[in-house]
């Protein structure tokens, strides 16, 4: 199984110890019944760094740069926290990374190279590696037709094919460094080919999060798999 936690999730300005030590026990729980991989985001901490580098008139390949390194900071307090059988000092290039999930039954890195974001990284190790389903935990609980922070009113979407996953990505995003969207390009383009589920879901609600790991009935927004776009505001997916 592959997760992808934003750094959005693992820092929010509260809670974000006690979150971090809750995270790390689930992850080696769970390594205990599936080999697990995380990539862990940049969140608000990249986007500050990108922002003053962009002011600073660095280029887009520098900003990536600024932003993996944040990335790999966050993996690394991570597989601190969790310890064996996590390597302590996480992986820097895919070509590592699957050498060591071979070896390995739970791995925690950041980004890689310019131009991938971890959602990125976790969809071509999913494919890599074969991987049953990619999790995403991000900041809300699945996919929604309008952003749930600001609007009461916006529903959840239960299941999404993949050429309207696609869509949605490819509308929100255009590949610059430190943007916000709910999953990128490379990454959708990967899993789509290859057939591999995304389970979009709540990355705080750590029940919810362990049973989208397990493949389980989680509450969140189910990407593959399903005929036709089925919009919800209170039902869980069914994988």
């Amino acid at each position: 199984m592959v997760v992808s936690v934003g750094g959005s999730v693992l820092f929010t300005g509260s809670g974000d110890a006690e979150y971090h030590h809750a995270l790390a026990s689930l992850l080696h729980r769970m390594a205990r019944r599936f080999a697990l991989v995380v990539t862990t985001g940049g969140g608000r901490t990249a986007r500050e760094y990108i922002a003053t580098g962009r002011s600073l008139g660095l280029t887009e390949v520098e900003l990536d740069e600024l932003g993996i390194d944040v990335t790999r900071l966050h993996a690394r307090l991570l597989a601190a926290r969790i310890g064996p059988p996590a390597p302590p000092v996480p992986p820097t290039s895919l070509a590592a990374a699957v050498d060591l999930a071979h070896h390995r039954r739970l791995l925690v890195l950041g980004g890689t190279e310019p131009g991938h974001t971890t959602d990125a990284v976790a969809a071509l190790l999913a494919v890599r590696l074969r991987a049953a389903r990619v999790v995403n935990a991000t900041r809300v609980p699945g996919l929604y037709d309008r952003d749930p922070r600001h609007d009461p009113a916006a529903r959840r979407f239960d299941r999404l094919s993949w050429p309207e996953f696609r869509e949605i990505v490819r509308r929100s995003t255009d590949g610059r460094a430190g943007q916000e969207f709910v999953f990128d390009r490379p990454g959708a383009d990967a899993l789509a080919r290859a057939g591999i589920p995304l389970w979009i879901v709540a990355g705080r609600d750590l029940t919810n999060l362990g049973v989208a790991i397990a493949g389980g009935r989680a509450v969140g927004t189910l990407i593959g798999g399903a005929r036709a776009t089925d919009k919800s505001s209170g039902r869980s997916a069914r994988p």
